[in-house]
């Protein structure tokens, strides 16, 4: 009953749209645009696979990136330099199995080679004590907090600090080895993976 992180494939974003839109209210609803905003702009979009089948999604934007959220606006007001997780969903029959946190390990690790800093947020208006504890747990915390435009939904906003980015800009620079597990920035764009 392994966990795999990989890249998105074009042909699964009906589902993750469909897992997306059933998550409930903590999570903010999908459309086609937006996930194709999403599949051609973002860093990092990967999804979770337990036993062969779908089991989450997670959406990262690098503070350089074109992304319209207001959360990555505040966020990029504030920060130079940052990874911004904008949203993770997991099936809800895959909760609590450790399918977020093997997606935060993964993020991280993908963060920590190139940025200071991993910014999220949870959405506050919502039953959201789990989000706030399983975020702390990894050594998030709120640096303010954003009422979102047109949807009138107060985040708290939270950023942690990666401890290994200046040793790997120190070491290596923009130059990172070309090794599997480093993975690249939109690794999903590569003709190989939009079939």
């Amino acid at each position: 009953m392994s966990i795999v992180i990989r890249e998105v494939r074009k042909q699964e974003l009906d589902s993750i749209m469909a897992l997306n839109n059933s998550a409930g209210s903590a999570i903010l609803p999908l459309d086609v645009d937006k996930l194709h905003h999403f599949f051609d702009n973002a860093e990092y979009f990967r999804v979770a696979e337990r036993d062969g089948n779908l089991a989450g999604f997670l959406v990262a934007f690098g503070s350089a990136s074109r992304h319209d959220s207001s959360n990555f606006a505040w966020f990029r007001e504030r920060y130079p330099q940052f990874l911004y997780i904008d949203r993770i969903v997991v099936a809800s029959r895959r909760r609590g199995g450790g399918v977020g946190r093997a997606f935060y390990a993964d993020v991280q690790s993908y963060a920590e080679l190139r940025y200071p800093q991993l910014a999220s947020e949870v959405l506050l208006d919502h039953d959201s004590d789990a989000a706030l504890l399983f975020h702390g747990s990894f050594g998030f915390h709120e640096v303010g907090q954003n009422t979102m435009p047109g949807v009138n939904v107060r985040a708290c906003m939270l950023m942690k600090a990666l401890c290994s980015y200046p040793w790997v800009q120190e070491t290596y620079g923009g130059n990172l080895p070309d090794v599997p597990w480093v993975g690249r920035p939109q690794a999903h764009k590569h003709p190989a993976t939009e079939t």
